[in-house]
């Protein structure tokens, strides 16, 4: 099976080669890699440039955002499995991507995720916080569930029939897509119990109490948009359940 990897970016020299090398570094040799620059003028795009023999296609423009960005990465890609990895993240090991491809292969399943390491920006060896996602049931979504976005593979069948990201929502277009796809079309799941991605710290959406209100006005209007009706505590558990994955 072929899959592709796609990587937006915009502005990121810091990170951005970390995620490139986990990518170029995969035991798995089918891979159609993509990175979407956003027009970054910090000299991303000189890093980026620097592997463009080993990268299967490279975008720089400037964009609407990353949800665009992202829908450009779909567009162009041409593998049996989509997934994304963010400029600040990278794959916990090298064999990451043969073990996701394992287990398309061996279950009849149209997505696949699995735990998620949230590390320091300054140093990726202290672990902040552990997402550990445990197996899906029918209503985990409405006690605040979702898998880590940048461990959810997709068949890209899967976005040809029920569409990519939603460019209306600001900042939970990834849950969106989940919700959407999981709860109202009921894709079939597989979990692999262990960590696939390492991220660092810092979203946007959580950087502040004012964000994390907007986040779950953003999270609410997911809900709407897919004809769903979350349970009057579904969207306060969301960020509660975080504070269990913190390690003090």
């Amino acid at each position: 099976m072929k899959i592709s990897i796609i990587t937006v970016v915009l502005d990121n020299k810091k990170f951005i080669a970390d995620a490139i090398e986990s990518v170029l570094k995969q035991n798995y040799q089918d891979i159609e890699y993509i990175v979407i620059d956003g027009g970054s003028t910090d000299g991303s795009l000189a890093i980026i440039n620097s592997y463009e023999h080993k990268i299967s296609k490279i975008i720089s423009e400037k964009d609407k955002g990353v949800y665009f960005a992202m829908n450009k990465g779909i567009a162009l890609a041409t593998g049996d499995i989509i997934g994304f990895l963010n400029a600040d993240d990278y794959y916990a090991n090298h064999d990451i991507i043969e073990k996701v491809i394992t287990a398309f292969q061996n279950g009849n399943t149209d997505a696949i995720y699995g735990d998620l390491d949230y590390v320091s920006r300054s140093n990726k060896e202290q672990i902040i916080r552990k997402w550990v996602s445990g197996n899906y049931h029918d209503h985990k979504f409405y006690d605040g569930w979702m898998p880590p976005h940048p461990t959810f593979f997709v068949k890209s069948g899967i976005f040809k029939k029920f569409g990519g990201y939603n460019t209306l929502m600001r900042s939970s277009a990834d849950y969106e897509l989940m919700l959407r796809l999981i709860v109202n079309h009921h894709i079939s799941l597989h979990y692999i119990n262990e960590v696939l991605v390492k991220m660092r710290v810092g979203g946007q959406s959580n950087r502040s109490f004012k964000n994390r209100v907007k986040a779950n006005m953003e999270d609410r209007k997911a809900w709407k948009i897919n004809g769903l009706v979350p349970k009057f505590y579904t969207l306060w558990l969301k960020p509660i359940q975080k504070i269990f994955q913190y390690r003090f």
